[in-house]
């Protein structure tokens, strides 16, 4: 899940390590609460995710035009190639620079994320009972003028199953803890099978972050 690889040689971090802890709602990797987002399922603060999209952008590049992959090396065959070998490495460093001297459980950070997704439901769901009751004010005055017309009942703004979508949200969580456990126990695949296995659990978790990401944008749309 954390794209950064141990590089060989002293770093003297002891300071650092000492005082730095994750708590929840910080950065996976280095403990910091600034800028944090989701990256790849996990909190991320700004300035790694920065430093794992440089990764990232170097492994396009030589995957691309089929080049070496990123190693200890920087031979490389053009200046270009050299800049990516070289931006990739130096992101490398930094990131191990700012590890945690003990990186979260993953099932500790999915249990912190939960209140976040179970927002996912309860604001719109306190929203929703606040226009509610406006209307049912707001039509209290017209029936009492006509007590021979039966007021209107208030349209239910929640009429969504909203306990199922709840429901959904946690199960969606469940379902990566299962996926990361999953790849977790392969391992590194040595194997077609298991490359196979691999990639088939890769599509699988992108799809709940998908259906996660899209119930993001629906509470973020409902509280708008």
């Amino acid at each position: 899940m954390i794209d950064a690889q141990t590089l060989s040689g002293p770093i003297d971090i002891a300071a650092i390590r000492n005082v730095r802890r994750w708590s929840p709602g910080a950065c996976v990797w280095c403990g910091d609460d600034n800028a944090v987002e989701m990256f790849r399922n996990e909190p991320r603060c700004g300035t790694c995710r920065e430093k794992e999209t440089v990764i990232d952008e170097a492994r396009r590049f030589l995957g691309m035009y089929g080049l070496r992959p990123l190693g200890g090396t920087l031979q490389s065959d053009d200046d270009e190639e050299r800049e990516h070998r070289v931006n990739a490495r130096d992101a490398r460093r930094d990131l191990n620079d700012t590890k945690l001297s003990e990186l979260p459980d993953p099932a500790a950070v999915r249990k912190a994320l939960r209140p976040r997704a179970a927002s996912v439901v309860s604001e719109p769901r306190s929203s929703a009972h606040a226009g509610t009751s406006s209307a049912t004010a707001a039509s209290r005055p017209s029936a009492s003028r006509t007590s021979a017309t039966p007021p209107v009942a208030p349209v239910r703004t929640d009429a969504v199953d909203v306990a199922a979508l709840e429901s959904r949200v946690t199960g969606l969580l469940d379902q990566l803890s299962t996926i990361d456990a999953q790849m977790n126990l392969i391992g590194e695949p040595a194997g077609l099978a298991a490359r196979a296995r691999i990639s088939d659990l890769e599509k699988q978790r992108a799809t709940v972050l998908r259906t996660l990401a899209a119930l993001e944008k629906a509470r973020i749309a409902a509280g708008q």
